[in-house]
């Protein structure tokens, strides 16, 4: 059984390319434009990691993702942000709890590597 990743980000080209490469890579995949649609799929559904944009439309990525890890029911899900930001996301991972970050425009290697050292 594939292992699902709900990919969270309000831009389309990204989502293409996250989307193809992960299910090409084997990865079911849940698509989600905001934070809102992320925490509807949650509430019904599992998931074995969350590629979580920070920069999004209503609730920005870190912050939902404080809220996950803040959450007995979400806190063991890893997260990867991501984002085009110019900000330290290093710390802005840190700070939310992310397990790890990775930058915009994304090498589909690297992010392959993260996950598979996150989830297999």
């Amino acid at each position: 059984m594939a292992k699902k990743i709900l990919v969270v980000d309000d831009e389309p080209d990204i989502m293409d390319v996250a989307t193809t490469r992960l299910k090409y890579s084997g990865y079911d995949v849940i698509p989600a434009v905001d934070a809102e649609e992320a925490i509807a799929y949650l509430e019904n559904d599992v998931c074995d990691l969350i590629l979580l944009d920070v920069i999004l439309p209503k609730m920005h990525g870190d912050e939902l993702c404080k809220m996950l890890k803040h959450n007995n029911k979400y806190e063991k899900i890893p997260v990867v942000l991501f984002t085009a930001s110019a900000m330290n996301v290093a710390n802005v991972a840190e700070e939310a709890g992310a397990d790890d970050y990775i930058t915009k425009p994304f090498d589909p290697r690297e992010l392959l590597g993260k996950i598979k050292r996150l989830i297999g």
